[in-house]
């Protein structure tokens, strides 16, 4: 599939989003190859970034809708939250945060130079939960919300929202506590993490897209399959791709265009993300 016309994201009307869930610092390098058994290996360059699956999510859909996006997090009250907090301001989201008295999780991602790429998180993944000091009571003045780490109680009030996805990585037990219907579950179809059986939903969302990469995707109940997108220019690295992709699918959808429309731009999405070391 390809986007017909640049139109289709250019004429993306504004609207008021958030993400809710989880931000890491992570250390990315760059390697020839991923590392294998007994190996040394050196770095050819590295740099840092804010990154994780909700932050990723949050600056691919402000950078469609050319405008803030709210993002709803945890992070941990030392210098790897600060330096969170500073980055992602910068890149346009408005952050709402539960500050913690642990530490920030960190991340180092290989990246190897055919673009494909190994992740290690460092610390306990946090999140922002129903407890919290948040604008739970604001959820439905939203027009979506994309939710990547919360506890059954955050997803019950994002619900309030005109529409909510979520990616598995949430946590199958979490979801199936929460009792709450999705619009959309986007994750991926090959991370042994994020796979799941679309017929043990309960309840079912709407739509279930299981991302496969280059190989495309299925979208469930239909067990319809869609095409990847070929990027623009060479592919250096994979990380982000699905968290593009699962955010340009949320903005199209809480817009109202249509399934072969929202896939079409979170494809693209995806894509071009797979153009850049890093993210952003």
């Amino acid at each position: 599939m390809k986007i017909n016309s640049p139109k289709e994201i250019l004429s993306l009307p504004k609207l008021k989003l958030a993400v809710i869930g989880h931000v890491e610092w992570v250390t990315f390098l760059k390697v020839d190859q991923l590392p294998i058994a007994g190996q040394i290996s050196h770095a050819k360059d590295y740099f840092e970034e804010a990154a994780g699956g909700a932050a990723v999510a949050a600056v691919q859909m402000a950078r469609l809708i050319n405008g803030p996006i709210d993002l709803i997090t945890s992070l941990g009250k030392d210098n790897y939250g600060e330096k969170c907090y500073e980055r992602l301001t910068k890149l346009g989201l408005n952050l709402k945060v539960a500050w913690r008295e642990k530490p920030t999780r960190k991340g180092i991602s290989l990246i190897s130079k055919d673009g494909e790429r190994a992740i290690t998180v460092i610390g306990e993944r946090l999140q922002p939960i129903g407890s919290d000091n948040l604008p739970w009571s604001e959820m439905r003045n939203y027009d979506g919300i994309f939710v990547t780490a919360t506890d059954k109680e955050g997803i019950k009030f994002a619900r309030k929202t005109k529409f909510l996805s979520a990616t598995p990585r949430i946590g199958m037990e979490i979801l199936k506590m929460s009792k709450v219907k999705l619009n959309a579950l986007i994750g991926s179809g090959l991370d042994p993490g994020e796979k799941i059986n679309y017929e043990e939903l309960l309840p079912k969302p709407d739509i279930y897209i299981a991302t496969r990469g280059k190989s495309g995707g299925t979208i469930f109940p239909e067990n319809h399959k869609y095409k990847s997108i070929k990027p623009s220019s060479k592919e250096i690295d994979s990380y982000g791709c699905g968290d593009c992709f699962a955010g340009g699918v949320t903005v199209a959808l809480s817009a109202k265009l249509n399934l072969d429309k929202a896939i079409n731009i979170g494809a693209y999405c995806g894509a071009e993300c797979s153009t850049h070391h890093g993210p952003y």
